[in-house]
């Protein structure tokens, strides 16, 4: 790979900013999304806001507001620009400071070309509904994963039997799931927005056979800790969900496959790739080749690497760091977006937070 420039977008400053995602528009411009304010999901004043990379520009624009939810917390957007050009924001808002409770909105944009933030033709929430066989492959799925003690993060329930609690309560089934990596396009038009679960622990598909009307759950994607799924699709149809690792030891990169179009998937594996219970997400390439972005560390965020796979994910070869420091308390680089333009160039964001605690998202392009 060959590294090219890298900027941020805008200067480093005082307030949390994480979480960022980048689209190219069809006349070249980037535009790209994060999330602002004083915390995450305990702090109110938590927005979206988003900016734009004009085509031929060196420059990144003013900042602007994509979304604000009055006195609730918007977290984790995601941009995506369907097969027939609108643009689509995916966040969550949280209600109650507990990421189990999130709520998966959504807001689309045919007029997003001019300066400025796009002008929003609609806006709606995506309330999934698993039935009572995700309880069923959830609990079948943990009870043949051990040991499933330790494994479970902060916040997410201890025992495989309050999982089982959860698991059959309609309401706590419905709520929570979460956005973090691009939708995938299928063939046939199929949708895959990938959404994980902090109360559950796992991940799961949203699809859509009807151009994002109405949105249907996938059966869970079952692991220890396996959240925030970037899928990408095998020359077969197969599909390869890489997620983060949120469990315990060995922390490794954990993948799922599925060969029926995303509706259901098998237990997870782990990869050797160390993951530190950080973000990732992986694209396929022009040339056939994967992608893999992601922090390959066990303890901590303060290198952002980049692999590539010419086998579909078999194997994978280490090409190069776009930020690495000796420690977290030198630096912090993580939750990457990833895209490769029409011209071949491959873009990526990611939050870039400082030794002194300041914070911003950097744009960095390279050529394979």
């Amino acid at each position: 790979m060959t590294t090219g420039s890298g900027e941020f977008i805008f200067p480093p400053q005082d307030k949390h900013v994480h979480s960022s995602s980048i689209v190219e528009c069809r006349n070249g411009d980037l535009l790209v999304c994060w999330f602002y304010g004083s915390g995450e999901r305990k702090a109110s004043d938590v927005r979206i806001r988003g900016a734009r990379l004009k085509s031929g520009s060196a420059a990144w624009g003013p900042v602007f507001e994509m979304a604000d939810t009055p006195n609730l917390p918007d977290c984790n957007p995601v941009l995506f620009i369907d097969p027939e050009e609108k643009l689509w924001l995916f966040w969550i808002v949280v209600p109650a400071q507990r990421w189990e409770n999130a709520i998966l909105k959504v807001r689309t944009s045919t007029n997003y070309l001019q300066d400025g933030p796009p002008s929003w033709d609609w806006q709606d929430i995506i309330l999934l509904q698993p039935g009572e066989r995700f309880a069923q492959v959830l609990l079948n799925g943990l009870n043949a994963l051990t040991p499933p003690s330790p494994l479970w993060s902060d916040y997410a329930p201890r025992y495989v039997d309050l999982i089982a609690e959860a698991a059959h309560d309609v309401g706590k089934r419905q709520t929570g799931w979460m956005t973090r990596t691009h939708p995938l396009v299928l063939s046939r038009g199929r949708l895959l927005l990938p959404l994980y679960s902090d109360g559950f622990n796992i991940s799961l598909m949203a699809l859509s056979d009807d151009r994002g009307t109405t949105w249907q759950a996938s059966e869970p994607i079952v692991g220890l800790g396996n959240v925030q799924p970037s899928p990408v699709q095998r020359k077969n149809g197969d599909i390869v969900a890489f997620m983060r690792d949120n469990g315990g030891l060995p922390n490794r990169i954990q993948t799922s496959v599925s060969r029926d179009r995303g509706e259901t998937w098998t237990l997870t594996r782990n990869m050797t790739i160390p993951n530190p219970g950080s973000s990732i997400e992986v694209i396929a390439l022009k040339s056939g080749a994967w992608l893999l972005i992601c922090n390959d560390t066990v303890d901590g965020r303060y290198q952002l690497a980049a692999y590539l796979s010419h086998d579909e994910g078999a194997t994978w070869q280490l090409e190069g760091y776009l930020d690495k420091a000796a420690s977290e308390a030198e630096g912090e680089y993580s939750y990457p977006s990833v895209l490769q333009a029409d011209n071949g160039s491959i873009h990526v964001t990611y939050s870039y937070h400082t030794k002194d605690g300041r914070e911003t998202i950097k744009h960095v392009t390279f050529r394979e």
